[in-house]
């Protein structure tokens, strides 16, 4: 688990969308057994958790910046 969590770190916002993306289009299939359901919902939330973790990082940063413009002018 631990080398996907390192590939998860390495990944874009935009490949992380894309990927669970593919992970919903998959899920609404309906053709998953009950376990390979639970197991890409648990994966999905992983993605979900890390693309906020992400856009949450960028939002700081953007207030930061900001605030800094402020106080330059």
């Amino acid at each position: 688990m631990d080398e996907k969590k390192d590939d998860l770190q390495e990944m874009t916002i935009e490949e992380a969308f894309q990927s669970l993306d593919a992970i919903l289009t998959d899920l609404e299939t309906d053709q998953n057994g009950l376990e390979e359901t639970f197991s890409k919902y648990q994966k999905g939330l992983v993605y979900v958790k890390f693309l906020k973790e992400r856009i949450d990082g960028i939002e700081k940063k953007l207030i930061i910046l900001e605030n800094g413009e402020e106080n330059v002018g």
